[in-house]
């Protein structure tokens, strides 16, 4: 069967706040684009039950709610949507083409908005309490937990970062490291220090998650071992926060765009063009360019600029779609 060629002035690729809040931006003005979804319709918010920090939205609302309104929103103004996954990306002079299955799109200018997904522990039980208690964000989720027992686990500035903000919320935070030496910061490990003699926070080095325990509605407790001893205990939590590191889904770009362990690399920070990357006509927006911020609010401005940015490059181009 022959492959179907759709052509666009604009492709959007990603469907989360970045990607969404581009293409409404993009179509109104009239630059007619294209968003291709990806495999994750709507991107890692469907996986959080309840947000509460949304602009104006002052009742919480559910990830998924959320991600709906997006669509509903794109679509009004006119964005045509593509529930496909992007395989293969070609550069070639002022055409951008990316193949999937059965389908081939051309278009002059690009916006990625991949976005990325939590590292994760690797162990059998972990799958099913992802949003039955395990978070990746305590900043999104750690209010859920006010007064109540929990655990970090991570060595980095991140997890490091988030003790601090939950202890001012939480009852008690163990935190569980592999190792028995920190990648985080000197500044955070002392106020780290400081938070541990008021004993808010135990931590528990050269220790890992073995097992997590829990019922069909939350987690419960985990089991934790020693690398270094063998030893292992059970301790008793009501929520467990993995900050491990992210996975930027870039790997489509590899070799193709200036990057930084695993991160489009952009103009952020020059004056205007802040989301253009080392290819003409290629924009990036939200997690594929963020390694620090990782909101779903500041994926959503970046994906806004991104359009600005992709409507100035098409203004010079002739003969749109």
């Amino acid at each position: 069967m022959k492959n179907k060629i759709i052509k666009s002035n604009l492709i959007i690729l990603g469907s989360g706040p970045a990607g969404y809040t581009a293409s409404i931006y993009a179509s109104r003005s009239n630059l007619s684009p294209i968003l291709i979804t990806g495999e994750e319709v709507g991107g890692q918010l469907l996986k959080t039950e309840k947000i509460e920090n949304w602009p104006s939205q002052y009742n919480s609302i559910s990830g998924r709610k959320l991600m709906k309104n997006f669509y509903k929103h794109a679509k009004k103004f006119g964005t045509k949507i593509y529930e496909k996954k992007i395989t293969k990306v070609i550069f070639n002079n002022s055409i951008i083409t990316l193949i999937c299955e059965n389908t081939i799109f051309k278009s002059y200018s690009l916006i990625i908005a991949t976005g990325s997904i939590p590292k994760k522990l690797g162990i059998k039980s972990e799958k099913k309490f992802i949003g039955k208690g395990i978070s990746s964000c305590a900043l999104c989720d750690g209010f859920f937990y006010k007064n109540k027992i929990v655990a970090i686990v991570g060595g980095g500035n991140s997890a490091i970062e988030e003790a601090i903000y939950l202890s001012k919320i939480v009852k008690k935070i163990y935190l569980i490291h592999r190792r028995n030496t920190w990648k985080a910061e000197k500044i955070l490990l002392d106020r780290l220090l400081k938070k541990t003699k008021t004993k808010k926070i135990k931590i528990y080095l050269n220790y890992e998650i073995k097992k997590i325990y829990g019922n069909n509605n939350s987690i419960q407790s985990v089991k934790i071992i020693s690398n270094k001893t063998k030893k292992s205990r059970i301790i008793y939590i009501s929520g467990l926060f993995i900050s491990i590191g992210y996975t930027p889904q870039t790997n489509l770009f590899k070799k193709k765009l200036k990057m930084k362990n695993g991160y489009i690399k952009t103009n952020f920070g020059k004056h205007g063009n802040f989301t253009s990357t080392s290819y003409p006509g290629v924009f990036a927006a939200g997690d594929a360019i963020d390694h620090v911020y990782k909101q779903a609010i500041t994926a959503s401005s970046s994906g806004c600029m991104a359009a600005i940015d992709a409507e100035k490059y098409l203004s010079n181009i002739k003969n749109l779609i």
